[in-house]
C-alpha cells in the first residue's frame, strides 16, 4: 500500500513544474550553516586559542562562509579578520557535521605564515577579547566546537593530542 501510494505522489511530483518541484525539495530539506574553522599551530607545537566575547571557554578562530566565497579562502580570511595573523593552510581538511544544530565545520590545520609576526597576534575583532599559545597538554577549558575540531584532526592523524586530555567518545570529545 505505501509503495503504491509513494508512486502516486512521485507522479503528481513529475508532473509539477520544475521550479515548483525545486521548491518543494528545498522546503523539505534540512539547511545547515558551513563554517570554516582553523586550527593554527607554531612551529614548536602550540596551537592558537581566542577567547570570544560571548562565550566563557577558549575556541579558535573561524566563523560562517561568506555565500559562495571558497571554505579555504573563509578560514584564512576569519583568522586574519580575528587576530591579524595570516595563515599557511595545510592539507586538506577534516569535516565535523553536527545534526542538531544543523552545522557542518570545516576544520583546517594551518600554521602561521612565514613573514608573519607572531608579536603581532592580538584580539583585532571586537568579537575576541584574548587570544593565547597553548600546547596541547596545557589546553585551557574548550568551547565544544573547538575540542571537537581538535579530535577530528587527531583522528585524521594530522596532529598530536598527546597528554591533552581530549579523547573522542561516542558523542562529543571529553576532557
Amino acid at each position: 500500500m505505501v509503495d503504491a501510494v509513494q508512486r502516486v505522489l512521485l507522479r503528481v511530483f513529475r508532473l509539477l513544474p520544475r521550479r515548483v518541484r525545486r521548491w518543494l525539495v528545498r522546503a523539505g530539506t534540512p539547511k545547515y550553516t558551513v563554517g570554516a574553522i582553523c586550527i593554527v599551530q607554531r612551529r614548536d607545537g602550540a596551537i592558537l586559542l581566542v577567547r570570544h566575547s560571548y562565550v566563557s571557554r577558549w575556541g579558535t578562530p573561524g566563523g560562517l562562509a561568506k555565500r559562495r566565497e571558497p571554505i579555504d579562502v573563509a578560514a584564512a580570511r576569519e583568522t586574519m579578520e580575528e587576530v591579524n595573523l595570516p595563515v599557511e593552510l595545510i592539507g586538506e581538511p577534516s569535516v565535523v557535521v553536527e545534526p542538531l544544530p544543523r552545522r557542518v565545520d570545516v576544520v583546517f590545520l594551518a600554521r602561521p605564515a612565514i613573514d608573519a609576526p607572531l608579536d603581532d597576534v592580538r584580539p583585532s575583532s571586537p568579537e575576541i577579547v584574548a587570544t593565547g599559545w597553548f600546547q596541547p597538554h596545557e589546553l585551557p577549558e574548550l568551547q565544544p566546537e573547538t575540542a571537537t575540531a581538535l579530535v577530528a584532526l587527531s583522528r585524521d592523524g594530522r596532529i598530536d593530542l598527546s597528554g591533552s586530555g581530549l579523547r573522542p567518545s561516542s558523542g562529543r570529545p571529553t576532557r
